[in-house]
């Protein structure tokens, strides 16, 4: 989601953020900050806060530091600064008026000793280390974790992070009870090499490093600006209107969404012209009961017992209706309000019966301009050949024509042949008398002679 300054180049390296991390896109960095007094002069440039806030792992972490140096940094530079026996390297995020803000924000003292130093300008071999070390996290975040599990601690272990000079690794973990880590310090000590530090988080930390997208279809609240993890309850949802589901209402890291108080002071406010004690109100038949309250028109709607339709009521209605109640008086009819939808009605399109109307003309054109084409190319093809092979083709035609004749004469000499044998044969056939004519009078001769 970055802009087009801060992609890759032609080869795939990064080229690097143009824009001096000031791009309103936000995928530069997590917990992206926009300087609004950047471009804002000041009377006495001499009295400007000397103190620059640095991001970390792409914004996962951040933290001040203090300019002694005479160069001025801006949002987006890479400084290395002190770290834990050594350096480290990060991106400036915040410089200007807007540091003290956050200052007072953290509850940290401008003047405070305890708040380190910006070393330089970060140079390509601070770099390169950087780069180095961040490669390395990977293998460390497995390994840690296959040793944890030899050791059946009840920790998850979440983010590695590795100072940009491999002297020291910060180790991320989520556990439901306190854990006794002392041997698996050690471990990880002796198998990485370097410095070891624990700090536990809790879920909502955990999705705000792995980042992803919400049900909403933005970026998660928790990887993006979100720094202060309020609590959340159900009451906040039943405020709202909304259904206890659960699976509604939690977010990635399995907790309920913070979004949840967003609006609730909205809602909060706009509860407080509603009667308090309406959820069930006497009517003459059966009682009424409250199902849900509508800020945005003002109306409470109820339900029968004996009926499944919900009835709107306005405010001013549940008052009366309650006034009554307490002078024994139950109304005979709720009376309720029209509600009139303000969305349009969806017109329903209309389907035509095409069947029959479509013509299939043009296919016909073309197969029949493809089979006149497939055509002329045979005949430009006979054309070409050579006179000889020409001739050989006509002379292959004509003697396959001639061989054709003469197994149709053999054929009709054959068939001759095998009648006037047939005729030979047969001896009562003589002078085309009938057989049983001749046998009759060889009788009528017998008879004679007797």
């Amino acid at each position: 989601m970055g802009c087009g300054s801060c992609g890759t180049s032609k080869n795939g390296a990064p080229s690097g953020c143009q824009s001096h991390g000031n791009c309103a896109s936000g995928g530069c960095n997590r917990m992206n900050v926009h300087d609004w007094l950047a471009n804002l002069p000041f009377s006495d440039p001499e009295s400007g806060c000397r103190i620059i806030e640095v991001s970390f792992n792409n914004g996962s972490r951040k933290d001040f530091f203090r300019n002694t140096t005479l160069h001025y940094y801006e949002k987006g530079d890479m400084v290395a600064v002190e770290g834990v026996n050594g350096f480290d390297v990060g991106m400036v995020n915040l410089t200007g008026e807007l540091v003290r803000l956050q200052l007072k924000k953290h509850r940290v003292d401008e003047k405070s000793p305890d708040i380190k130093k910006v070393l330089r300008r970060a140079s390509e071999t601070d770099i390169a280390k950087m780069l180095e070390s961040k490669a390395r996290e990977a293998q460390v975040l497995i390994r840690s974790r296959a040793i944890a599990r030899q050791l059946k601690l009840e920790l998850k272990m979440a983010e590695v992070e590795v100072q940009a000079d491999s002297r020291k690794a910060t180790f991320f973990y989520i556990a439901d009870d306190r854990v006794d880590f002392r041997e698996l310090i050690k471990l990880y000590a002796n198998e990485f090499k370097l410095k070891v530090e624990m700090r536990q988080i809790g879920a909502r930390q955990e999705a705000g490093k792995v980042g992803g997208i919400g049900s909403c279809g933005r970026e998660l609240c928790c990887s993006s600006w979100l720094t202060d993890f309020k609590s959340v309850n159900t009451n906040a949802a039943r405020y709202q209107n909304l259904s206890i589901n659960q699976a509604k209402l939690s977010g990635q890291c399995g907790r309920l969404k913070c979004c949840l108080n967003y609006e609730l002071d909205t809602y909060m406010d706009a509860l407080q012209f509603f009667p308090n004690d309406a959820d069930v109100i006497e009517m003459e038949k059966s009682r009424a009961f409250l199902v849900k309250k509508d800020i945005f028109r003002n109306l409470m709607w109820y339900t029968l017992p004996d009926s499944n339709k919900q009835y709107p009521l306005t405010i001013e209605r549940v008052k009366k209706i309650k006034e009554l109640n307490k002078q024994g008086i139950r109304p005979q009819d709720l009376e309720p309000v029209e509600v009139v939808s303000n969305k349009p009605k969806e017109i329903e399109p209309t389907y035509a019966d095409v069947v029959g109307q479509i013509s299939l003309k043009s296919l016909e054109k073309t197969s029949r301009k493809r089979r006149e084409k497939e055509k002329a190319a045979s005949q430009q093809k006979s054309k070409n050949r050579p006179q000889g092979e020409q001739q050989s083709t006509q002379n292959r035609k004509q003697s396959g024509a001639s061989n054709q004749q003469n197994k149709g004469g053999n054929q009709g000499n054959r068939n001759r042949t095998q009648n006037q044998g047939n005729k030979n044969n047969n001896p009562n056939r003589q002078r085309g008398q009938n057989p049983n004519q001749r046998s009759n009078n060889s009788g009528d001769k017998g008879r004679d002679i007797k």
